[in-house]
């Protein structure tokens, strides 16, 4: 009777270890089947081709409209201009009064080379070290598709949000989102929404902390020009349009070098420095074989692409073009293509606060490290993005794109992303969205950490 009893106790044994290796392999698969799906419809949106200057907007909007209305997120598709849809996706809160919370992204990007990419730019290859090879891997399709993975997860998870959330996928933005965003933020339909705070774009970071930015540099497309006598090739003049120009360049060489100079000793990060970058230099007077050699030219311009941070006086930047780099003495001259404000209408400069004044930031610190992960020092973000109209209207607007121990390749020959970071970024959405969602009026979070 104890052997058949020993012997009955040893086959129960077997049976539930064998039935609960079979239960942990199902899960398995399960687990990698989920994962192959949300990477896979990753791939969905980039291999749309959105870049500029003929994108893919409708077939992108129509993908995002079917994404959303799988979520069952009310959605809509607006046009602010004929042919640039904007998609607008909302989830309401349970009390909508709440300001809401928008998570913002940009549909369209910028155009590659085909030939000096390993995997063509949209194919969304996926090699064996688990890269996602595309363009808008980083910048920012990442991003848009992290926030729906997110609320797919938060509502299989009967999530229920405090506040509404909207999901708004842009056209234009990197033309300057004249036609997206700065239209989106003075419509009547974004003012309906009640906004209280932006997510948007922000930068790959090559270690293991996450990059969170308050402000961002304002850009300054400036062309100079300098005109003077023309001359015979051979014959040194005095105050030559070239001459003049060259002087110019190299007192703008010199600035440029002292303000890298303070990034390379660690001083300043790339964006609290004002950046100056020669984009185009034209001058000379064509013939068919190419230019005329022995003429000096009587005009010459030079264009250049410059950032100003907020932090920087802009009233002493334009006295020194005045004064150094274009001098009227020297017969010389400027003109903005484009003068961007550090300020907005009332006067107040175009940041987000990172202290206790704005619990939102707090908030996205704390769902980072509720994730696992870890944010690094605040910085402004050294080029331009949409965030811009948003923070003119006095929104709070945080730059963000979770992606840690990641080259930053926006705008780069072989963007990519890795699937590791991008499955991890879901993670850190989830978090970020839950908080921010529960957040009440009272200066308090809505949901504990426990229930984080």
């Amino acid at each position: 009777m104890e052997l058949w009893s020993c012997r009955n106790i040893m086959f129960i044994f077997l049976t539930v270890l064998i039935a609960a290796k079979g239960m942990e392999a199902l899960s398995e698969s399960e687990s990698e089947s989920e994962e192959s799906s949300i990477i896979s419809r990753f791939q969905q949106y980039l291999k749309i081709n959105t870049a500029q200057p003929n994108p893919g907007y409708k077939e992108a909007a129509e993908f995002l409209i079917s994404e959303g209305k799988e979520l069952s997120l009310e959605s809509q598709s607006i046009e602010f201009v004929e042919g640039k849809p904007l998609v607008l996706l909302k989830w309401e809160g349970t009390n909508p009064h709440l300001p809401s919370i928008l998570l913002y992204s940009h549909t369209d990007v910028v155009p590659s080379e085909h030939a000096k990419w390993d995997h063509h730019p949209f194919s969304a290859h996926l090699d064996s070290h688990g890269r996602i090879f595309a363009r808008g891997s980083q910048d920012m399709k990442c991003v848009g598709m992290q926030y729906l993975e997110a609320l797919r997860r938060l509502k299989a998870r009967n999530f229920r949000p405090l506040r509404s959330l909207y999901l708004a996928f842009s056209p234009d933005e990197e033309i300057g989102g004249h036609d997206g965003a700065e239209k989106f933020a003075q419509s009547e339909i974004f003012r309906r929404m009640n906004v209280g705070v932006v997510l948007d774009e922000g930068l790959a970071s090559p270690d293991a902390h996450y990059r969170a930015f308050y402000a961002e540099r304002s850009p300054w497309w400036m062309v100079i020009k300098a005109v003077g006598a023309p001359g015979h090739g051979s014959k040194l003049y005095d105050n030559s349009a070239m001459e003049n120009l060259l002087k110019s360049i190299e007192s703008i060489r010199r600035f440029r070098a002292s303000q890298l100079d303070l990034i390379k000793a660690g001083l300043k990060a790339e964006g609290d420095v004002v950046s100056v970058n020669m984009v185009f230099l034209k001058a000379g007077t064509p013939s068919p074989t190419g230019f005329v050699m022995n003429l000096q030219p009587s005009e010459a311009e030079a264009g250049f692409d410059i950032r100003v941070p907020p932090t920087a006086d802009p009233e002493s930047l334009e006295r020194r073009i005045a004064e150094e780099w274009a001098p009227s003495s020297r017969n010389m001259s400027f003109a903005f293509k484009q003068k961007a404000s550090t300020r907005n209408k009332s006067g107040k400069l175009l940041l987000t606060e990172t202290d206790s004044s704005n619990p939102w930031w707090n908030l996205l610190g704390n769902a980072v490290e509720l994730a696992g992960g870890k944010l690094g020092k605040p910085e402004v973000f050294p080029a331009a993005t949409d965030s811009r109209y948003f923070r003119e209207l006095g929104l709070p607007a945080i730059g963000f794109s979770p992606m840690a121990n990641t080259p930053v390749l926006l705008h780069d020959h072989n963007e990519f992303l890795h699937k590791d970071e991008y499955l991890k970024g879901i993670e850190i959405y989830e978090s970020i969205i839950k908080a921010y969602a529960s957040f009440n009026d009272h200066g308090r979070d809505g949901a504990s950490k426990d229930e984080l």
